[in-house]
């Protein structure tokens, strides 16, 4: 298992924190309108990553395929034990700032999981069939073809799904699909909500998303969203 720290044998949890990194430390690429929200510092990286390690109920995942990925999250990884899962932009590899084939390939190597986060940053409620098959069927085929396996699961960009979107994942064979919607999870749901790290994150927010319980307003909200987003469209 690539996704988080490994339970001790026997540890089943009933619930998941799937936590989302973007980008680390200082950008070396423009960013896109509103990126640099979801962009930290190494500081408030590595003070999450201590407050998570050992914690069988926490998955780490990685999107957009930043070229911090490999230079700066992976020997902080390591060095906790921790394994994550990387949510790679296809189309993008190789750009500046971003993740090479040799990265992916170098992160595989160091026993991380290599997911798909599309072809090119596109918004999936809004592709045609051409943008469709690339984003999802290309990506995966081609992120499969560098770690030499089959990769089934993605995160969905921009957090924007419906019943179309969700059913398209579902006949290319996904066998996991990552949101933006925060809250926990069901450790073996095929939609699993996640939780973004900000660039404003304080010392204590991973102990509050973890082990806090969010007042019920905002539980209710989020349901509500998770509701609409899965029967609109």
């Amino acid at each position: 298992m690539a996704e988080g720290p490994r339970p001790e044998k026997g540890t089943l949890v009933e619930s998941v924190v799937n936590l989302t990194v973007h980008g680390i430390g200082p950008a070396v690429r423009p960013l896109d309108e509103g990126e640099d929200e979801t962009w930290v510092d190494v500081e408030r990286f590595e003070r999450v990553l201590d407050a998570v390690a050992g914690r069988p109920d926490v998955r780490v995942t990685f999107d957009d395929g930043n070229a911090s990925d490999v230079e700066i999250a992976l020997p902080r990884l390591l060095e906790r034990g921790l394994t994550a899962e990387f949510f790679v932009l296809a189309g993008l590899l190789g750009e500046p700032g971003r993740l090479d084939a040799d990265g992916v390939r170098e992160l595989a190597a160091a026993g991380m999981r290599i997911g798909s986060h599309g072809w090119a940053h596109r918004d999936w409620r809004r592709l045609d069939a051409r943008q469709a098959k690339e984003e999802i069927d290309g990506a995966n085929r081609l992120l499969g073809e560098l770690v030499g396996g089959p990769v089934t699961r993605v995160a969905i960009p921009f957090g924007s799904y419906d019943r179309r979107v969700l059913g398209m994942l579902r006949r290319a064979g996904v066998t996991r699909a990552y949101t933006s919607d925060g809250g926990r999870a069901r450790p073996g749901s095929w939609l699993q909500a996640r939780n973004s790290l900000r660039h404003d994150i304080d010392p204590g927010w991973a102990s509050r998303v973890v082990d806090g319980t969010p007042p019920l307003p905002l539980r209710a909200r989020r349901t509500v969203a998770r509701v609409v987003k899965r029967f609109r469209g």
